[in-house]
């Protein structure tokens, strides 16, 4: 089992907004602006003690121990993204959902309709 924190938690997934309209748009750059914007997003995370639960594609699911936290590193990452200088005059949005509550920790993570509140 990994170790995750459990009791109350607070949720947070991410989405890169138009992830597809971006991908059509920079081409072969689009690797290299997801990179950044995994970077900036890992940093403001890792900067209030969040727990990196799972990334697919473009989306991030991640767990804190305070609700503060989770919001410090929302707003972080928000004015990180809003600071880069993204390639070719893009603007990379990422959509931002929170959930606090008591998810059940499974061997593969999270399981629960407090994870099922917070991807919605």
């Amino acid at each position: 089992m990994r170790n995750l924190p459990t009791g109350t938690i607070t949720l947070l997934f991410t989405d890169i907004e138009g992830s597809t309209q971006l991908l059509q748009q920079l081409g072969a750059d689009y690797a290299q602006v997801l990179m950044q914007c995994r970077r900036l997003l890992r940093v403001a995370f890792q900067m209030y003690l969040g727990h990196e639960v799972d990334t697919q594609g473009d989306a991030f699911f991640i767990s804190f121990t305070r609700a503060s936290d989770a919001i410090g590193a929302a707003v972080t990452a928000q004015r990180s993204l809003a600071a880069h200088p993204w390639p070719q005059g893009v603007e990379v949005r990422v959509r931002m959902g929170m959930h606090t509550g008591e998810p059940q920790l499974s061997a593969e993570g999270y399981v629960g309709m407090d994870v099922h509140h917070t991807a919605r």
